[in-house]
């Protein structure tokens, strides 16, 4: 396996400066800001898979969110789920809950039309991209119930960010207009 870098200073609050940082990642710092939602930084290399992120984990001491860009087979509805990092995703078991058969991973182009991000960027805050509410976010109940911060990258993955998860459900979702459903994996 390749070394992956992460820069053990956890930061709190936005980069000092913004060079080198998309505008994706810069807006959702000045949207966090703006809620007055606080939260810490930690710069790393490109994270695009879940065992990157479980180093993070580490640095950050939580569990990142993996977060999955789903929809039907017709591709009319699209959805996001949030759930554990180290839990398995099973397509049948959520099917089921949102009555929505034939599940699959949603195109790339479709993430950045919606969400403005690009594939390993996923996250909930991406959402504030999506003005139009294309996308339905799922959240698994584990998250909400056991875990008072969730892990997440700020549109881009090189970056995670520890945040509150009340902060996240009671502030910055009814910002951007986004409810959420519950399901259980």
């Amino acid at each position: 396996m390749d070394t992956f870098y992460i820069d053990p200073t956890l930061y709190t609050g936005r980069p000092l400066s913004s060079a080198g940082r998309l505008p994706q990642e810069l807006r959702v710092y000045d949207l966090l800001d703006r809620l007055g939602i606080s939260y810490e930084r930690l710069d790393h290399d490109a994270a695009f898979t879940m065992e990157a992120c479980h180093s993070i984990d580490k640095f950050l001491d939580i569990d990142i969110c993996k977060n999955l860009f789903l929809c039907n087979a017709q591709r009319t509805a699209f959805y996001l789920l949030m759930m554990p990092g180290g839990k398995k995703f099973r397509t049948s078991l959520l099917s089921r809950q949102i009555g929505s058969s034939r599940l699959s991973f949603a195109e790339p182009e479709y993430m950045e039309r919606f969400l403005d991000i690009t594939p390993g960027s996923v996250s909930v805050l991406g959402l504030m991209n999506d003005r139009e509410r294309h996308v339905k976010l799922l959240i698994d109940e584990e998250v909400v119930k056991g875990h008072e911060f969730i892990g997440c990258h700020p549109c881009v993955n090189t970056s995670s960010l520890k945040i509150r998860t009340c902060d996240i459900l009671e502030a910055f979702l009814p910002h951007v207009g986004h409810a959420y459903a519950l399901v259980c994996l």
